[in-house]
């Protein structure tokens, strides 16, 4: 069976800023598919180019299932060592992360990638964005993300 979800009628939102913002390039869109911030999950797309642009350096506090839907989704996640860690999803690949993962950033692959996102938390905020020193610049919660 051969599966497509169509993302042409969605309502993206693009996010960039140059590598004056820090060491890499900020470029990604993301579309809110639904949320509930009474019981603290939001469910959204990412989408990357195939020409780069990573989302945030951030780190999840709660529970968060990525699904792959299209290309693929680059992580570097951040050691405590000063390591990065590269690993690759490809569309199909689903990953379960508990909130104790390392920091990381996100890109798409050569012909960009386009992910879901399903988020839960039970403190109110689902993400927090990181400087080059893993010092944590802002705490996003769902009312954050609706709003942006």
């Amino acid at each position: 069976m051969d599966f497509r979800f169509d993302t042409s009628q969605l309502e993206w939102h693009h996010i960039a800023a140059g590598p004056e913002f820090d060491e890499f390039e900020l470029a990604y869109d993301y579309s809110i598919l639904g949320y509930d911030a009474k019981t603290g999950t939001l469910d959204m797309l990412m989408r990357w180019s195939g020409e780069g642009g990573y989302c945030e350096r951030h780190r999840h506090t709660g529970v968060t299932s990525t699904l792959v839907l299209e290309g693929e989704q680059h992580l570097e996640e951040l050691l405590p060592d000063g390591s990065v860690e590269h690993k690759v999803r490809r569309a199909g690949d689903y990953a379960l992360s508990l909130g104790s993962e390392p920091p990381h950033l996100e890109r798409g692959g050569q012909d960009g990638g386009i992910v879901l996102l399903s988020m839960h938390t039970s403190n109110v905020i689902l993400f927090e964005v990181l400087d080059a020193d893993l010092k944590v610049l802002a705490e996003v919660t769902i009312e954050q993300l609706v709003a942006r």
